[in-house]
């Protein structure tokens, strides 16, 4: 099990650490940084420790910055891996890699020493996260998709771009750049991935570890995703992602339209494509009217013509699910965030990371060939 975090979030170094840090700043910076998250200690923080001023940044969670790494590519992981396997010697270990070097060559050999599911979730979150909300938002991640049986994820990936801490609703508009700014960071990493398979597996003597990688995005973290899709050429783009699941996205309903040239790409990447949508979300209906200039969202009307993509792109209505699990009144009169207040979301999204049939995901009402709604 591993969590990592992808940032583009400013490092700073708090008073009195001795480490870099992530900031809580709501700016973005052109590169990249990795960090993986420490579990091993990790204790359930009380009531009053949630309250207290000082329950921020590694108070929250602890995690670790890897470093740069001192050459570019992916030469040496191989080396690394080769040794490790006996096949060429070398004086190089896991501990001479860093940044996505280091965190390929741990997902790899982690995903390729087990028969069982060990897939990996690329998360990417919504509208106003501070970093330390991110932080909480890792530990119920965790929580629901590595330590629920039900989910065949073994390890996350945190997308971690600075949104803006308020909810008002101007600072939507700061949001939508940071996004723009931060899908270009997330190009960068699936650039990085195939150059890494390409490295790697030109190699006959490693074999790929045929576990799956998924992509998850809530909300604005759909713009995020659009903005990776703008930029990625087509014939650049190999299918490396398995499931791809937009929830309550907050971008057009014509994203999957030619004109948007988006994700219209998606199919090029992945195999499956599910959009879950709430038509009583009330976020997305402020997000519609204040904001998008009367433009319907993805997440709350549904996409536009989908006819060339109705094979490979599902949806999925959850407007009549029960907010069982989180039902305050933020959950209850939201709708927004039904992936993590209803069990039954949870359920098919299980089912859909584990690739059951579209037609056969227990609990769904077909509508048409592409579309299904979750019922109780």
């Amino acid at each position: 099990m591993a969590v990592y975090i992808l940032s583009n979030r400013k490092i700073v170094r708090h008073k009195g650490e001795r480490v870099d840090s992530f900031s809580n700043d709501e700016y973005s910076i052109p590169n990249f940084r990795i960090a993986k998250c420490d579990f091993d200690e990790y204790k359930e923080p009380t009531a009053q420790a949630r309250k207290k001023k000082d329950y921020t940044n590694r108070n929250i969670l602890n995690y670790k910055l890897f470093s740069e790494p001192e050459k570019q590519g992916y030469e040496e992981v191989l080396e690394v891996l080769l040794n490790e396997k006996g096949i060429r010697k070398s004086s190089l270990t896991a501990n001479n890699l860093g940044g996505t070097q280091r965190m390929f060559y741990e997902l790899y050999t982690h995903m390729s020493s087990t028969k069982d599911r060990s897939d990996v979730l690329i998360f990417i979150h919504g509208y106003a996260y501070d970093f330390d909300d991110e932080l909480k938002a890792i530990i119920d991640l965790k929580k629901l998709f590595i330590d629920n049986p039900a989910s065949p994820v073994e390890h996350i990936l945190f997308v971690s771009w600075p949104a803006s801490s308020s909810i008002v609703p101007l600072t939507y508009f700061d949001d939508k750049a940071s996004s723009i700014n931060s899908g270009t960071s997330l190009m960068r990493l699936f650039y990085f991935y195939t150059q890494f398979l390409k490295d790697i597996f030109s190699n006959r003597d490693l074999i790929p570890c045929n576990q799956r990688i998924h992509i998850m995005a809530h909300s604005m973290g759909n713009r995020v995703l659009q903005s990776m899709l703008y930029s990625l050429k087509r014939e650049n783009i190999l299918r490396v992602i398995d499931q791809v699941l937009l929830l309550n996205a907050d971008v057009t309903y014509k994203v999957f339209e030619d004109s948007e040239d988006s994700f219209n790409k998606l199919p090029l990447l992945a195999n499956r494509i599910s959009v879950y949508l709430n038509r009583q979300d009330v976020i997305l209906g402020i997000s519609q009217f204040t904001k998008n200039i009367l433009t319907p969202r993805l997440g709350k009307n549904g996409p536009g013509d989908l006819e060339q993509f109705k094979d490979i792109v599902s949806v999925i209505d959850c407007t009549f699910v029960k907010d069982d699990l989180l039902n305050s009144f933020k959950f209850e009169i939201g709708n927004h965030w039904g992936y993590l207040s209803s069990s039954q979301v949870q359920n098919d999204i299980f089912q859909n990371l584990y690739g059951i049939d579209r037609n056969l995901i227990s609990n769904r009402v077909k509508s048409s060939e592409n579309i299904f709604t979750i019922i109780s």
